[in-house]
């Protein structure tokens, strides 16, 4: 098929006899369209191609700069093309053959429209679903990166390429991808949406497969392998060895403690690992660092025995004490215990914190098991070992609360000195329930010390010794049958408990608070008490409100039978008298007083009785009460 510019070039080359020619006719164009205008334009179409307007050709790449394209489909003029079109394909060259969509045959400037863009389009559903089927490789143009990967142009078709499918190797940095053209397959189709999804990843699996056997039959327990740091987590590093990953765990990086790996090692740097372990069947393989240098407890000094002192830092703190690095690789732990003379329980957050550089002493020293443990108390001097002399018998001192038990109130006199105040102890007089009704923890409190044991460490105190016991003095002052005013203070099922001053109680049972109207007293009341029992030995006063007028009208009772009983006997010595008297008296006299002695003594009987009846009366009810 002819060009224009071959047509043209030929036109010029054709022989012409210069003897002959009419240069007049020439210079005014009759001599060389000497035919029919019709018959050359009809000669000058037969050179050149049809072209349809919506169809997609062929056409060769004749010319190309910075911005177009020029392509020539055989056709009148030539098209060109946005230079933007062919970026996926940046290896494009003058002579290369590109299928092309006739937009227009000519535009007003009579230019032949051409778009590569839209043939591709045309084209490039069919394409890519072929090379799904087939599983070609094609290529493609990263175009931008999009959330979670890559949007590439695939025959004109916006694929997505995802993150995770651009390499074997995870990717930090998108960006430097954009604007480069890569091979790809074509993994996945949503034919109901038109969205593509291709991979490069896929195009180094297969070759990354052979690798890997080939790798993982030449593996060998303890052989030592250069690899390159891969990715870096928070358990453990990722080795590339050369087409297999290998990782590395936390705790074989070093023999010291290790927070994090990012402490040991850094992305891309090369470094020799030693093969622990490798699975053929899973493709996994443990590999190791701190196995390439000596274990630190084989290098360790074989001079250091229990009882010398070392420095260390402390590495890790737990509740029950810290964890202390001598040299990389050898710890030792302080147990809480071992961190302080005291014996009241604390955290071992309360001495130490991870950074910090201590001075401590061996307790216990294992080559074999390659444990240590430690102790910083040991330090200072213990301070029980004087402790006689120091806390003797008998001694005053000031102690600080630390804890409550419902049996008692723990104190400590000094670092390290720890006592118990026993609830018994604390007063001659009040009843205490609970410790905390007397005192409070952190306030200090004046002790005597009243025993020592100095095996098990423990000093038993008293605060109500450094007074004299006053129930010697209470013996005479609340004796028997004695009135006191009280106060009552609390009420129970079974009681009141009733002030009888400072520091001073006594106990009321229920029945004995029955005041003289026929009711109970109550909480606050102010009121006369009677001692009705005493116990120095166990300190207790009972106390009646009761018996105070009960035993007021078993008195008045009492009286009115005595008076009653001086009456009977005065009518009684009248009677004899008159007996004695009728008895000298003559017969006549006899018969009369006879008479008025039965007068009398019929008329004394009601009377006997109804006293009789009344002083019954009055002792069963002195006695009910």
């Amino acid at each position: 098929m002819a060009t224009k510019t071959e047509t043209q070039q030929a036109t010029v080359a054709a022989p012409a006899n210069l003897e002959t020619f009419d240069w007049n006719a020439f210079e005014n164009d009759s001599a060389i369209y000497n035919a029919p205008k019709e018959e050359i334009e009809a000669k000058y179409d037969q050179t050149l191609s049809k072209v349809q307007v919506g169809e997609v050709v062929e056409g060769t790449v004749i010319g190309l700069n910075k911005r177009e394209v020029v392509v020539n489909i055989g056709y009148k003029s030539e098209g060109i093309i946005p230079i933007s079109e062919f970026r996926y394909n940046p290896e494009l060259a003058v002579g290369e053959k590109v299928e092309v969509y006739v937009e227009s045959a000519e535009d007003k400037k009579g230019q032949l429209v051409l778009s590569h863009k839209k043939a591709r389009q045309l084209r490039s559903w069919d394409r890519v679903n072929e090379a799904l089927e087939k599983d070609e490789v094609i290529k493609g143009y990263i175009k931008c990166r999009t959330k979670g990967g890559m949007i590439v142009d695939v025959f004109g078709i916006e694929a997505f390429l995802p993150g995770s499918q651009i390499d074997v190797k995870p990717i930090r940095d998108y960006d430097m991808y954009v604007g480069k053209t890569m091979e790809f397959k074509v993994v996945k189709i949503n034919q109901e949406f038109r969205n593509v999804v291709v991979s490069h990843k896929a195009l180094i699996e297969a070759e990354l497969e052979a690798q890997k056997k080939e790798i993982m039959s030449k593996l060998e327990k303890g052989q030592i392998l250069e690899g390159t740091v891969k990715n870096i987590t928070s358990y453990g590093v990722f080795i590339d060895l050369g087409g297999v990953d290998g990782l590395i765990h936390i705790t074989d990086l070093s023999w010291g403690r290790v927070n994090h790996p990012e402490e040991i090692v850094k992305l891309d740097q090369k470094l020799n690992v030693v093969i622990l372990d490798f699975d053929d069947a899973k493709k996994r393989i443990a590999l190791g660092l701190k196995q390439l240098t000596p274990h630190p407890w084989d290098a360790l000094d074989p001079n250091l025995k229990v009882g010398d002192k070392v420095k260390g830092r402390v590495v890790v703190m737990a509740d029950y004490g810290a964890f202390v690095e001598i040299t990389p690789g050898v710890e030792g732990l302080i147990h809480v215990s071992e961190m302080s003379w005291s014996q009241h329980l604390r955290s071992a957050q309360e001495f130490l914190k991870v950074g910090d550089e201590v001075e401590a002493v061996i307790l216990t020293l294992d080559h074999e098991e390659r444990k240590m443990s430690l102790g910083i108390k040991q330090l200072t001097p213990d301070p029980w070992a004087d402790i006689e002399t120091k806390y003797a018998v008998g001694t005053r001192h000031t102690a600080k609360v630390r804890n409550f038990t419902n049996f008692g109130v723990f104190v400590e006199i000094e670092e390290g000195i720890d006592g118990l105040i026993h609830i018994s102890d604390l007063s001659w007089t009040k009843k205490i329930k609970h410790p905390s009704e007397f005192t409070q923890i952190g306030a200090d409190i004046d002790v005597v010390v009243l025993e020592i044991d100095k095996e098990n460490r423990r000093l038993s105190l008293g605060h109500k010794q450094l007074e004299e016991n006053p129930w010697n003095a209470f013996e005479q002052q609340f004796a028997v049958d004695t009135v006191h005013t009280g106060t009552i203070t609390e009420m129970n099922d079974k009681g009141a408990v009733v002030s009888l001053g400072e520091n001073l109680e006594g106990f009321a049972p229920a029945k004995q608070l029955v005041k003289e109207d026929g009711t109970t007293a109550k909480v606050g009341e102010t009121l006369e008490f009677k001692v009705v029992e005493f116990s120095k030995a166990t300190k207790r006063i009972i106390l009646s409100h009761t018996r105070l007028h009960e035993d007021v009208k078993r008195a008045e009772a009492q009286a009115e039978i005595a008076e009653k009983k001086r009456a009977d006997e005065a009518a009684k010595d009248s009677v004899k008298k008159l007996n004695a008297s009728i008895e000298k008296t003559t017969l006549g006299d006899i018969s009369g007083l006879a008479e008025l002695k039965a007068k009398m003594e019929a008329a004394e009987k009601p009377q006997k009785a109804a006293k009789k009846a009344e002083a019954a009366e009055a002792v069963a009810e002195t006695e009910e009460k």
